[in-house]
């Protein structure tokens, strides 16, 4: 049974300003504007999702993209009767491929660029991405890929600098101009950074460290064309990320994106405002981020991130901070804040440290960040990720703003029959995970648990005895029959997959985020019997969404 919606705090979603995709047609009957629930959710409000970074698609050139398969796995979800995707932050990764280590909070990553859509727009012929297709297609190669996909990026630049027709060029334009604030800085940043070989900044030449006037205008005339096309890969990004959010809610799919809390210390962020960072006088970090010992890491996790300067940052009314989150609220509904007690208290770590053991707390900007965010976008459309330590301050903060928070299934079992994460104990305005991007798969998890855990998690959905294939759907449907607001799975687990399906191992630098579905696993079945625990839960809106349709149009 769908929940009571506050208009107030509802995204109204209409005709598309751009294309469907090919094959599709916009009728009428879809075109007539939809609600989606957005946080506080109220008692009574009741959806789900499924957790799927979209590198992880199951796109024929060696990563996921925006192009066709994303708007496959669009067309999966509505059909399965899910509400939300979910994925992972989508800017420009750097070092270890962590989409949480980002060249830039406003950039999008070109590798997420579909090379059918830019056949599709004249900018490269089939014959420019066949090579693609000899990629893996379970595991994404980020070397191999990175090659490829800027070899098509240039030829698409070439190609576009050619003969691009007067839509698209007056398109790129307008791109160039309304994002300018961030774009300028970043195109000039990639291509300094490709010119010196991927050099951290750290290790530029000094006036290009500390943005010497001269020093940079030098850098901007011979670097022009990089730069263009840097703007261009950025268009590129934006334009096919647009139009997936409209084909996404033309049929009925929200998306949920995620915003880290820090940046990273290598990026255009850092080097274009570096007054919004605790930096040294040589623009070296005075702390970095991390975070004490806790359930993932025994020696806690040294993330190495500079630590921001919330006095600055408080003076300018977090413009910054601000423009950041609207730039990625262009392309999603909802946000996922990372690290959401660090809204409360960071941990400052020296940056000398081998581990985060030796760090402290220091506050941060509180109420009064979420205030100016208020008065900025009217509302709040956030999901709090309040995992980690959580002290009452953070509750206070979360509560104060009705943040709903996280929960998760994997964190239920210390013998606590209170424990807030099991799904008996979740209240409406929360946010429900059988694991996160962090966790192990839940089969994988449930199987090298422990047996006395083993058993009190069968025990907790009867199935005393059941194996790990066994109960992966029990422990979903758990999750799902909660009262929770929403309720999210990522892929691998409705896939039923173990250990090999994990996305990440915290703490563990390399080796991460390279998992990938194939058509083979996406079973109709499988999907059939998540539509149909989404119904006999009460999560599926969309009978009723086509009745409220109908009526609408008679």
């Amino acid at each position: 049974m769908p929940g009571v919606m506050n208009d107030s705090l509802c995204q109204q979603v209409g005709t598309p300003r751009r294309g469907v995709p090919p094959g599709c047609t916009w009728t009428p009957q879809q075109g007539v504007p939809t609600k989606v629930e957005l946080p506080p959710f109220r008692p009574g409000c009741r959806s789900s999702g499924v957790l799927l970074h979209v590198t992880s698609l199951p796109s024929p050139y060696g990563v996921g993209d925006v192009g066709p398969a994303a708007y496959a796995w669009v067309d999966r979800l509505h059909d399965a009767g899910q509400r939300w995707w979910q994925a992972l932050p989508l800017g420009p990764t750097g070092c270890g491929n962590s989409p949480y280590s980002c060249l830039s909070s406003f950039a999008g990553n070109s590798l997420l660029v579909s090379p059918e859509l830019l056949i599709e727009d004249g900018l490269l012929s089939p014959r420019d991405c066949e090579i693609g297709r000899s990629l893996p297609k379970r595991t994404v190669d980020f070397e191999a890929v990175t090659v490829f996909k800027h070899r098509l990026l240039d030829q698409a630049w070439r190609n576009f600098d050619a003969s691009a027709g007067l839509e698209l060029r007056d398109d790129f334009e307008r791109f160039c101009s309304e994002q300018a604030h961030w774009l300028e800085d970043y195109a000039l940043f990639r291509a300094l950074k490709a010119r010196l070989r991927g050099a951290c900044v750290l290790d530029w030449p000094e006036e290009l460290i500390r943005r010497d006037a001269s020093a940079l205008a030098r850098a901007r005339h011979d670097l022009a064309d990089e730069i263009n096309e840097s703007r261009f890969g950025q268009f590129l990004v934006s334009r096919q990320g647009e139009r997936l959010k409209n084909y996404a809610h033309y049929r009925g799919v929200f998306l949920i994106g995620d915003l880290p809390f820090f940046v990273s210390l290598d990026s255009s962020d850092v080097w274009a405002n570096p007054e919004c960072f605790q930096l040294d006088a040589n623009l070296r970090p005075r702390f970095v981020a991390g975070v004490p010992p806790d359930y993932f890491s025994a020696n806690g996790q040294l993330w190495g991130n500079p630590v921001y300067d919330w006095e600055v940052l408080r003076r300018s009314g977090y413009r910054w901070c601000i423009d950041r989150l609207k730039s990625l609220l262009a392309h999603v509904d909802l946000v996922r804040l990372d690290h959401f007690r660090a809204f409360c208290a960071a941990w400052h770590v020296p940056p000398t440290a081998k581990t985060a053991e030796p760090g402290h707390w220091v506050p941060g900007p509180g109420a009064a960040f979420f205030e100016a965010v208020q008065a900025e976008l009217g509302h709040l459309p956030f999901i709090a990720e309040d995992l980690g330590i959580i002290t009452p301050d953070v509750v206070a903060l979360r509560d104060e703003f009705e943040l709903p928070g996280i929960r998760v299934f994997q964190f239920g079992f210390d013998g606590n029959p209170a424990n807030p994460h099991l799904p008996h104990n979740c209240g409406p305005n929360t946010v429900a995970y059988t694991g996160t991007h962090d966790n192990n798969t839940i089969r994988g998890w449930f199987e090298s648990l422990p047996e006395q855990v083993r058993q009190a998690a069968r025990n907790y959905v009867g199935k005393a005895g059941a194996g790990g294939g066994e109960v992966v759907w029990d422990f979903i449907q758990s999750v799902w029959s909660s009262k929770a607001g929403l309720a999210i799975a990522p892929l691998q687990d409705v896939l039923n997959l173990g250990v090999e399906g994990r996305m990440n191992v915290p703490g563990i630098a390399n080796g991460n985020w390279r998992w990938r579905c194939t058509e083979e696993m996406l079973k109709p079945s499988l999907l059939e019997r998540l539509r149909d625990l989404t119904i006999s839960t009460g999560r599926v809106v969309g009978r009723t969404s086509e009745r409220q349709t109908q009526a609408a149009l008679h």
